[in-house]
């Protein structure tokens, strides 16, 4: 079922989710050659436990499978979900951090990619398309339009750059809980999917592979990586749609 939520509830969702807005910023600015993923996942949860709020991936249950870290940290090739480790970064790496808490009831979520030092042009290329498709995306977001806008709109800007578009991960409806309907995808045909209601908040989150779209799983049964070895970013913003359009509530 859709919930819409209330102004009272949006602005409640919008302090939890500048909470992850500055943590991100924070982790962004930790990046660097020889950083372990762990010591981002540390820095993430003792800022959001200063803030009030709480880590919402650790223990995050799916399948049978319960989520071990409050970060998910994916470098590389890997998609989405990636495990904080003592793996540390190295020059030229491009690193997705995907956060997200819980405040005062509400879910919070956003995710950014960024370099590792320096990266070569066709990363910063796939980071800054992957940026721009989210954006698009977000434009669409108006009562009365169809979800398949927004798909489409992030779709053609993914593919009129030469990358293609993750299909075995979507963007999701947020609120009292991280995952709540509808599915919103990140590709197919403009004229299709749900009318947006006013009220509606949803994580949109492109996630964009420098090859092909296939996904594979690695063995920790968490992290998926693209099934060609090609590089892949994924951004993401919590939104929600008013009588004035998107409101995101995930940016500073």
């Amino acid at each position: 079922m859709i919930t819409i939520k209330s102004a009272r509830e949006i602005e409640v969702m919008r302090r939890a989710n500048v909470v992850v807005a500055e943590v991100l910023q924070e982790l962004k600015k930790k990046v660097a050659p020889g950083v372990a993923t762990l010591e981002l996942d540390e820095l993430a949860e003792e800022l959001t436990y200063k803030k009030k709020a709480t880590p919402a991936f650790k223990g995050y249950q799916m399948a049978g499978r319960v989520y071990p870290r409050s970060l998910c940290a994916s470098i590389n090739d890997e998609i989405v979900h990636g495990i904080p480790s003592s793996r540390t970064l190295k020059e030229g790496d491009i690193i997705g951090l995907d956060y997200g808490v819980i405040y005062q009831g509400y879910y919070g979520d956003s995710a950014v990619t960024v370099g590792v030092g320096k990266v070569s042009e066709e990363a910063e290329r796939l980071l800054r398309v992957t940026e721009e498709a989210l954006y698009r995306g977000i434009e669409q977001l108006k009562d009365g339009e169809r979800m398949g806008k927004l798909s489409s709109a992030i779709q053609q800007t993914a593919e009129s750059a030469g990358f293609s578009v993750v299909r075995s991960f979507v963007g999701h409806g947020i609120g009292k809980r991280l995952h709540e309907e509808p599915p919103v995808p990140n590709y197919g045909p403009a004229d299709s999917g749900l009318r947006l209601r006013q009220g509606m908040v949803l994580a949109i989150e492109p996630m964009v592979n420098m090859g092909g779209y296939g996904v594979k799983m690695k063995d920790d049964g968490w992290t998926a990586v693209t099934s060609d070895g090609s590089l892949s970013a994924h951004f993401e913003h919590s939104v929600a749609i008013t009588e004035n359009g998107p409101y995101i509530l995930s940016r500073l």
